[in-house]
């Protein structure tokens, strides 16, 4: 398996998780890992290129020991190095209200999976990301999470905002303290995922503008062309801009 290319996915049993599993199973020779919290039919389900391989791992992303734990089993199957990390995982309740009155319970059960989930994958993969020739480790961020844009978007979703700004920071710290890494964030636009499609009406916003399928084509397409010198550390985004962060 080694001749492979390794493509580990947090959260990958729906919307652009799921999404980025199917497209990576259809390149051939790449073995994808999909992590899920539970058992799920649409990722055991799935059709690939015959010369790829998908691999299953049921993990808590909020858990260390969890996240350990099934990263231990990879040694099962004969993985020995992970070539992309895609942290995708993630929580969006509708936890809305101003930082006078926003749940702190909230803003520790978003932490707990945004931030702690981004680190606990870090940490589990970086013993395989380190025997990859060129690894690269990627979050699925959120501009609602840009402290440079706060004035520009007033969506109170302070729980959720809060839990990926400790993500964001994290990621362009993992970019400064390993050079042999390509590690940033990519926001994936208002994608029309169940989840999307939920908080829009939620907002009373139109449905969002983005399918899936063009989300998860942008992400792929940025982190092919992606380079330590002319990527790392950003906080890109499908508008063909960078965020503030």
């Amino acid at each position: 398996m080694s001749s492979n290319t390794v493509v580990l996915i947090t959260g990958a049993s729906r919307g652009i998780g799921l999404g980025l599993t199917k497209s990576y199973l259809f390149r051939p020779n790449h073995i994808v890992i999909a992590t899920t919290r539970r058992a799920s039919e649409s990722l055991t389900s799935l059709t690939h290129d015959p010369t790829s391989t998908l691999i299953v791992l049921t993990l808590d992303p909020s858990s260390a020991t969890s996240t350990s734990t099934a990263f231990a089993t990879l040694s099962s199957y004969n993985v020995s190095h992970i070539d992309i990390v895609l942290a995708n995982a993630g929580l969006l309740s509708m936890a809305v209200a101003p930082v006078s009155t926003v749940d702190p319970a909230a803003v520790l059960e978003h932490f707990n999976v945004n931030t702690l989930g981004a680190l606990h994958a870090f940490q589990s993969a970086w013993p395989f990301l380190r025997k990859a020739k060129a690894p690269k480790f990627v979050l699925l961020g959120s501009v609602l999470a840009s402290i440079g844009g706060v004035e520009k978007r007033p969506v109170p979703l302070n729980a959720y905002g809060a839990g990926k700004v400790g993500a964001h920071y994290l990621v362009r710290k993992i970019h400064v303290e390993n050079e042999g890494l390509v590690a940033f964030v990519v926001d994936p636009g208002r994608v029309a995922s169940e989840g999307g499609k939920e908080a829009a009406k939620a907002f009373g916003l139109p449905e969002p503008p983005v399918s899936v399928q063009q989300s998860v084509d942008f992400i792929m397409a940025e982190i092919d062309k992606s380079t330590r010198e002319q990527t790392g550390g950003r906080f890109v985004s499908i508008e063909g801009k960078d965020w503030e962060w």
